[in-house]
């Protein structure tokens, strides 16, 4: 939004003394300039973090907050990431979820972003409790939330769900083959998710890409975007020097090697608790492989579970159509 604001400059035109003191004659210069600034109402993202653990190693946990202007929150939505991404991809919706009326907590979980690298804790169980800490602890938020995860993102929304059905709301999460379900045992293996398996091979796997950072994530983002211009050069910087830092690719590339533990884990929720019944929903990209067996793996888990579709998005939801995505986030969340 523009503003005119005007300005009032007293210039001295002449500079005499008298005894010691010197004496100013001045003349006023008025002019008008144009401001562009955010307006009064629009929320503003925070930049925080905490520390889960001091000791070494340091668990260091950086997230952002967006709060409503005005009025009480009418609950908290937290965005949870995939890879190779950062809370960062969430740079074009925290503040359309905040103007809605919403707490929007977008955290950069354990390894990545600005957040430490430890050299273990990435089963989704862990990082999900990471975040429940983050939460209720650190935030002290105890009513229920509303869990939003993306890619890697959408496994750790499951593992929180699971671990604490009575502190969500609701939960939506999708674009990833999710650990323990017939979808992700048939198509683990395949050419669409080779990455898998290499990133499972971590040490090798980081010497390889070590120094091609840029390279390696362009190539998610060109083969899996409906869109590959919703990356720009400065996004595709940015995301590349936070996959730079020491211990990140590392981490990373641990996540993928965790998922065959992460499956039996699914699985013994599902055996010990049944299907999650916590109000979700399933949300994919209208141009996206996995999009047709997406409720159908969704329902392996969850017994109150719809579809949703952001139009003409392929992977990459939040950036590709983040216009799209508030709107199926919101409707999905304050539907009674």
């Amino acid at each position: 939004m523009s503003y005119k604001s005007n300005i009032l400059l007293i210039q001295p035109s002449s500079l005499t003394y008298k005894g010691t003191t010197p004496t100013v004659s001045s003349q006023i210069i008025a002019f008008t300039i144009s401001l562009t600034m955010a307006s009064p109402k629009t929320p503003i993202p925070h930049h925080r973090q905490i520390w889960l653990q001091q000791a070494d190693p340091e668990i260091r946990i950086h997230y952002i907050e967006c709060l409503p202007t005005s009025g009480d929150p009418k609950g908290t939505i937290l965005l949870i990431h995939g890879f190779p991404e950062t809370s960062y991809q969430f740079r074009h919706v925290t503040v359309p979820l905040a103007e809605a009326g919403y707490r929007v907590i977008a955290p950069d979980y354990r390894g990545a972003g600005y957040s430490s690298h430890p050299p273990d804790g990435y089963t989704k169980d862990v990082l999900a409790q990471d975040l429940y800490k983050l939460v209720t602890e650190h935030m002290g938020i105890k009513e229920a939330i509303h869990v939003v995860g993306h890619d890697i993102g959408g496994m750790i929304a499951h593992a929180y769900v699971a671990q604490f059905p009575s502190n969500v709301a609701s939960v939506i999460w999708g674009e990833c083959p999710l650990p323990g379900t017939k979808f992700y045992e048939d198509t683990k293996h395949t050419a669409p998710l080779w990455h898998f398996d290499f990133q499972a091979q971590s040490d090798i796997a980081v010497s390889l890409v070590s120094g091609k950072e840029k390279m390696y994530l362009k190539h998610f983002y060109d083969r899996l975007a409906q869109n590959p211009e919703a990356f720009s050069n400065e996004d595709l910087e940015f995301y590349a020097m936070q996959y730079s830092m020491p211990g990140a690719l590392r981490s990373g590339f641990h996540v993928y090697r965790m998922f065959e533990q992460d499956a039996v884990h699914n699985q013994e929720w599902l055996n010990r608790n049944g299907k999650v019944e916590v109000r979700s929903m399933i949300l994919s990209g209208e141009h996206v492989f996995m999009t047709a067996s997406a409720l159908e793996m969704a329902s392996e888990m969850y017994g109150n579970v719809e579809r949703g579709i952001v139009e003409g998005s392929g992977h990459w939801l939040a950036e590709e159509n983040p216009k799209d995505f508030v709107r199926k986030v919101l409707g999905f969340v304050e539907k009674r």
